[in-house]
């Protein structure tokens, strides 16, 4: 299994005329976290999740959609604070804007007291995102649980960087240094890496930082430009085929649950595998993963593929 740690929550996509009746909207299960877990499941790639899911409606309905897509839903948390609420606005090329309702709401209400005691050899790897990983006090027990877990299975991380809740971007960067240190795979975007720091960053150097304290692999998603990945034994890239875009939203959850369920199908998700990994290996993976996230791009919202779904767009090619 992999457990999928950090916040789930409701995305509300509004968009249309206002009528006399109010304005449209369409209220979906969303979160980077939650979307990885139901990603790695459709794939095939057994999958748990892990974090705080209210008791009011919206909180029954992410867990019933965690269920229903075959998710492990054994380690939740059940919270009596509300579920956070992200409206959607997309723009005319797709790419979404948020305006936040995440006040002392249910992702945040997990502590260390809340850590599985013990994980067994069933779990495999750990998944951890996006803005929980900032956020207290479930930043602090999902740190605690990555420097537990760490030596002992991969963990892969996915900052998918949300400014305008993890607030000083200082504070971040120390933080996501220390999670970084228990990493096994970080897979990030151009848009993360620039928001957090700066545009100036060279991604190479970044990376071999990471490289250098001790991660195996990182992959930097690049949009309609593909993937650049990083490992000791070099710098790949893997392009990505031209793709009819409905929105981007969940790309790059697609992505990372992809990418992991794949490395997992070749028996590669093991940190002393993904050290050794070579290059064939590994560009089997990126374009198995630029393929998935190409799917939910030609979909409305982050309805992320099955396996079928996938083999279907990679037999068509570019």
């Amino acid at each position: 299994m992999i457990l999928v740690c950090g916040e789930a929550l409701i995305d509300l996509f509004v968009g249309g005329a206002a009528g006399r009746g109010g304005l449209p909207a369409t209220a979906a299960a969303g979160g980077s976290p939650f979307n990885v877990a139901v990603g790695l499941a459709r794939l095939g790639a057994p999958a748990g999740y892990f974090g705080g899911l209210s008791h009011d409606a919206l909180g029954a309905f992410l867990l019933a959609r965690l269920a229903a897509d075959g998710v492990d839903t054994a380690f939740a948390k059940r919270s009596a604070k509300p579920t956070p609420l992200f409206v959607v606005s997309p723009d005319a090329a797709g790419h979404p804007s948020y305006t936040i309702h995440a006040h002392d709401c249910a992702e945040r209400d997990v502590t260390e007291a809340d850590l599985p005691p013990a994980l067994g050899p069933e779990v495999e790897a750990l998944a951890l995102g996006s803005y929980a990983l900032a956020i207290e006090p479930v930043g602090g027990a999902l740190l605690a649980l990555a420097e537990r877990e760490g030596a002992r299975r991969v963990v892969s991380l996915d900052p998918n960087l949300r400014p305008a809740i993890v607030g000083d971007l200082g504070r971040w960067r120390d933080r996501f240094e220390r999670f970084a240190r228990a990493a096994a795979i970080i897979k990030l975007s151009e848009e993360d890496l620039r928001i957090a720091y700066g545009p100036g960053d060279a991604p190479e150097e970044r990376a071999r930082s990471w490289l250098r304290h001790g991660v195996s692999l990182v992959v930097l998603t690049r949009g309609p430009d593909g993937t650049t990945a990083y490992h000791a034994s070099g710098v790949l890239h893997e392009p990505s085929g031209p793709v009819a875009v409905a929105d981007t939203v969940g790309a790059g959850d697609t992505f990372h649950a992809a990418l992991l369920a794949r490395l997992r199908e070749q028996g590669l998700l093991r940190r002393d595998a993904l050290v050794a990994l070579d290059p064939a290996a590994l560009r089997n993976a990126l374009r198995y993963a630029n393929a998935a996230a190409g799917v939910t791009c030609t979909r409305r919202g982050a309805d992320l593929p099955n396996a079928e779904e996938v083999r279907a767009a990679l037999e068509r090619g570019p």
